[in-house]
């Protein structure tokens, strides 16, 4: 397995001006990483994802670019497959999509107009239908949410096909993944249960006449510097996992190195880091970081 360190700014990065984030993506592609993922959240202070990477592209050469994660319930699927289309032809080839559900949040529900009820049928609907208009022309589709004939999307993606990563860790995320997804970008889960995650998909996804290429399993890490986590974030992520050492899947810097090895002896090899703060100078943060990513890799 290929070992690889991205970066992501989270739900709650405030990294949104041309000169901070700017910086970031410098910092990037300077010190070698291999992508920067974008989180969404509609009603937070966190980047739109399509702007960002746009952004983010055009400024490096070599540098992915992928969403942690895309909310897909409530997106047109045709308008979003052209956008996406477009941002990997103009990348390259170097978009990586991730999707999922949408936070459980009022506010958010509101924004995207999907009950929190109806997302999983959205989904599993609009995931399909993104495929085939990334690679078929003359799509027809008769559907509880979307009817269309004859549609064509172009330009098609550069990468035949464009890959597809699912969040999610409930077992019904993880059947998803089986059925549908090209690979999984966990995030606040431990070692074993990361291992178990990936099981319950091979599992699956054999059901399903499928298989899932065994670089194809990552996961999203929130480090810090010091200090106690916020105990609103604590209690959240409990509720969500009561089974959770919060503090051991949140390291400190000292001790990221053990935690991505522990990892990959589980079967992951794709790492996304997050701050769990925002620093001043994202030049100074990545001068620091970026040393321990390479190291990291293989």
């Amino acid at each position: 397995m290929k070992i690889r360190i991205g970066f992501g700014l989270g739900t709650t990065g405030v990294t949104s001006s041309h000169s901070r984030f700017g910086q970031l993506v410098d910092g990037l592609e300077g010190h070698g990483f291999d992508s920067l993922w974008l989180s969404e959240r509609v009603t937070g202070d966190c980047p739109d994802p399509i702007v960002a990477m746009s952004f983010a592209v055009a400024r490096t050469t070599k540098l992915k670019v992928g969403m942690s994660v895309m909310v897909l319930p409530g997106r047109n699927p045709v308008v979003l497959a052209k956008s996406l289309a477009s941002l990997d032809r103009i990348s390259d080839g170097r978009l990586l999509p991730a999707f999922g559900l949408g936070a459980p949040n009022s506010a958010e529900h509101q924004a995207f107009g999907v009950a929190r009820s109806d997302r999983s049928a959205w989904f599993n609907e609009a995931l399909p239908l993104l495929r085939r208009l990334w690679t078929e022309d003359d799509v027809s589709h008769q559907g509880d949410r979307f009817a269309m004939s004859g549609v064509t999307v172009r330009p098609k993606p550069v990468q035949q096909p464009l890959e597809v990563w699912l969040g999610g860790q409930a077992p019904s995320e993880l059947r998803r993944i089986g059925r549908l997804a090209d690979g999984w970008l966990a995030s606040f889960v431990n070692p074993d249960q990361a291992g178990a995650g990936c099981a319950a998909i091979d599992a699956e996804a054999e059901v399903n006449g499928r298989s899932i290429d065994r670089d194809h399993f990552g996961a999203l890490i929130v480090y810090r510097r010091n200090g106690a986590l916020p105990e609103n974030l604590v209690a959240r992520l409990k509720q969500r996992n009561p089974d959770l050492d919060v503090e051991a899947v949140m390291p400190k810097v000292d001790d990221l190195a053990d935690l991505v090895e522990a990892y990959v002896a589980c079967g992951l090899s794709k790492f996304v880091l997050v701050p769990a703060a925002e620093p001043e100078s994202w030049e100074d943060e990545l001068a620091d970081i970026g040393p321990l990513a390479r190291s990291l890799e293989n």
